[in-house]
Parts: C-alpha cells; structure tokens; sequence
C-alpha cells in the first residue's frame, strides 16, 4: 500500500504556506519540520492535513519558576529566575478522498511526530508576513489520538497534539554574524612604533537584537597560536591556546571552531582541543540583548587570520 508523505522542500528553497491567524502571534505561516528535514506544511488548507487555530496555545511567553528569600521587614526578595520547558498544544484536522488516502496520511503525519522520540527533534516554523522567521525544536509528548465520535476515523479525524521543548524560546533563522580579520603587516619601528594588527583585531560593539541571552559560536581562521576573547562589561574572558593541544599552532588557513553552549572546540579535521582553553579561569561567556562591547585578540597572527562570530536571535514568543 503506497504510503501519503510530505513533499520533501529543501531548506534553500522552501515553500511557505498561506498564513492564518493565529492567536498570540496574528497571521502567520507554520511549517512543521521532521527529523529527516522534509517539511509538512500545516497551514495551507488546500491539503489533507492542517493545523486549526482555535485551541492552540503555548506560542507566547515561556514560563518562569521564582526563587525567593524571605526578607525581614516583609516580602521576599527574588534569588533566581529558571526558565521552564515549553508544550505547545496545537489541533490538527486530517482528511482523505477515501478511508485508505486518509488513513495513510493519518498515519504519515503519526510517524513524522513521534519520531522525535528516537531520531531527534524535529522544529516547528513560524513565517511572518514580512518574512521573518522563528524556529522551536519540538519533541512529541502526546495526543495523536482521533476523536472517537461517531464518523470520524473513517475519512477525517483530529487530533490534539502536545509537543514539548526542552529550550523554551524561539530562535531566529536568520544567523548574526560579526567578522574580523588581520590587515596589511606593519613594521613595529617603521617609521615609527606601532602595534601590528597582527595582535589585536581591535574593540568591537556586538548587537544582540533578540530578548534574551544567547550563547554565541567562534571559528578562527589560523595562522595563530592564541586567541583570547574577552567580553569588557563584565570582564569575562577566555583563552585557546594552540600550543597546549595537540593540534599545535593554527597554520594559515586552518581553522578551529569555539562553541560555548556546550563547552566544546574542535579543529576542522574533527581533533577536541577543549583542553588548550585557559581552565578553570576559562569564562565562555554569553550575550545579554542589547550591546556588548567586546574585544578580540590572535596572538602569531598573519595576513589571513580572521575572527568569525556567529549567533542566532533567541525570543520569547514566535
């Protein structure tokens, strides 16, 4: 029996569906990405399966658990703010021509959900009419199940589905990226004392335009043989430094890429240099919204070497 699928869209060209409305986000376009990547639009009522709008909830702000101490002269003083996991509830209408045609799709739709549960998870899209776009990795929890009412099951049927997000806010898929890079070489006594761009790629002022912190990812492009990031706010810093791992000194165009949410480094042929960072004084910091003034810093640097910050925009609604 041949099995319903979505059509598969890859991400450089994907189609986005009519928008609907939507409560707490106004018109907007939803895609539901499984883990394999094929794309399951869920908003273009012109097909046998669409999202339904009224009932829908959790696309609005995460949920926070307070941390409190009592104070003295009364009331209490907050001690710390823990964002909570995200289930986002979302009714889906399925419908076929015949039972076999909807009982295929029916099923289709049941395994691109719970697949989430062994392969991964898989992303729910969010597509303003402006086009933006926001992304939340999403894991199926329950309520693929049909209504049971007399009628359904047979060529239609909905179903209630929860889906549950380990990081409870919305990434932009659209990456900030800030890059820096050696210029021409000077001689440190010609014609006068000078410090070469070899050693400093110089302050920075680095945006984050989303509502909350994000954890931004590193890729230096060699020749060097330490680099030393330091946020200036708050004094924060860290250092690789290449001699310590077992990589040795960056060669001219090597490259070795820092993330910081996990900790984790990697040269471009897969080697972990995550022992070559400065620990335990080792901060790999994050960015506040708003404006942070940062400065990057190769030591052994050449004509080449460069700096690449990359991040993605957290939100707390879609």
């Amino acid at each position: 029996m041949p099995l319903i699928t979505a059509p598969v869209i890859t991400p450089d060209d994907p189609v986005i569906p009519p928008p609907i409305q939507i409560p707490d986000v106004g018109y907007a376009s939803i895609t539901y990405i499984d883990p394999t990547g094929t794309r399951w639009p869920m908003t273009d009522t012109s097909l046998d399966w669409y999202a339904l709008a009224d009932g829908v909830s959790g696309l609005g702000a995460a949920s926070y658990t307070l941390t409190s101490d009592p104070h003295p002269r009364g009331g209490a003083r907050l001690r710390h703010v823990q964002a909570q996991p995200r289930t986002i509830v979302w009714p889906v209408l399925v419908k076929g021509t015949n039972h076999t045609t909807f009982m295929d799709t029916w099923r289709a739709l049941a395994r691109a959900f719970t697949r989430t549960l062994r392969e991964g998870p898989g992303l729910l899209e969010v597509a303003l009419p402006d086009g933006r776009v926001r992304r939340i990795a999403v894991h199926y929890s329950d309520g693929w199940d049909g209504r049971g009412q007399h009628a359904t099951g047979i060529t239609w049927d909905s179903a209630v589905v929860t889906l549950w997000c380990e990081d409870p806010y919305w990434v932009s898929t659209e990456a900030v990226t800030v890059h820096r890079e050696t210029g021409t070489q000077v001689d440190y006594l010609v014609p006068f004392p000078s410090v070469s761009s070899s050693q400093v790629l110089g302050a920075t002022d680095v945006t984050n335009p989303g509502d909350v912190e994000v954890w931004p990812t590193w890729v230096i492009t060699g020749p060097a043989s330490a680099i030393t990031f330091t946020r200036e706010d708050t004094g924060d810093s860290f250092t690789l430094t290449m001699d310590d791992t077992v990589h040795g000194e960056l060669l001219t165009g090597e490259r070795v890429t820092i993330s910081t949410d996990p900790p984790r480094v990697r040269s471009d042929t897969g080697e972990n240099l995550v022992g070559g960072l400065n620990w335990p004084g080792a901060v790999l910091w994050g960015l506040p919204p708003g404006t942070t003034p940062v400065t990057f810093q190769l030591d052994g640097a050449e004509i080449g070497s460069a700096v690449d910050l990359v991040f993605y925009p957290r939100h707390e609604t879609a």
